[in-house]
């Protein structure tokens, strides 16, 4: 008598979900704007605009800009818009705030651009295990887009994973 050892979780139709696939590739940094302020207290529009026409934006190619103020000053909002554009306008990923926000942005984007048609009606795991430390957000976002399609969603890995949602279809 032959006994045949069966992978039930590589057969039936759980599907795995790593959320390190929306973590982003490219390297994240921050343009910190006190050097181009007046006395690092303010901005001067004249002068702004002169850093802004000089700068060297090439440094930032291949990479995802947070743009951030690290005194207290006194900055317009128009001020960080125009850093925005200028990056956006030479295809540059960018959010006016911290790393954090940027990390969480871009993970919101390859969320949103994830063809998640594969997970439609099939009970899901969401691994536990990641190679990143994803922000805690990352897992809302998911969830997002998986509790509407998903017949149920758990956390964990297929041996010991804790059921998070169960679909009422």
């Amino acid at each position: 008598m032959s006994l045949e050892i069966k992978n039930r979780v590589q057969s039936s139709s759980l599907k795995t979900l790593d959320l390190d696939v929306f973590y982003p590739k490219m390297e994240l940094v921050s343009l910190d704007i006190k050097p181009w302020l007046k006395n690092d207290l303010l901005v001067i529009e004249k002068d702004f605009r002169e850093h802004l026409n000089l700068f060297k934006w090439d440094k930032f190619k291949n990479k995802a800009v947070a743009i951030k103020c690290s005194v207290d000053a006194i900055v317009p909002h128009w001020a960080y818009m125009l850093i925005s554009s200028k990056l956006k306008s030479l295809n540059i990923a960018n959010v006016i705030g911290n790393i954090k926000n940027l990390e969480l942005l871009l993970i919101k984007q390859a969320v949103n651009n994830y063809d998640f048609s594969d997970y439609n009606n099939k009970p899901i795991i969401i691994k536990g295990c990641s190679d990143q430390k994803l922000p805690l957000a990352s897992y809302s976002i998911v969830l997002e887009k998986l509790q509407p399609i998903a017949k149920s969603i758990m956390f964990g890995e297929a041996c010991s994973s804790v059921p998070v949602y169960k679909s009422k279809k």
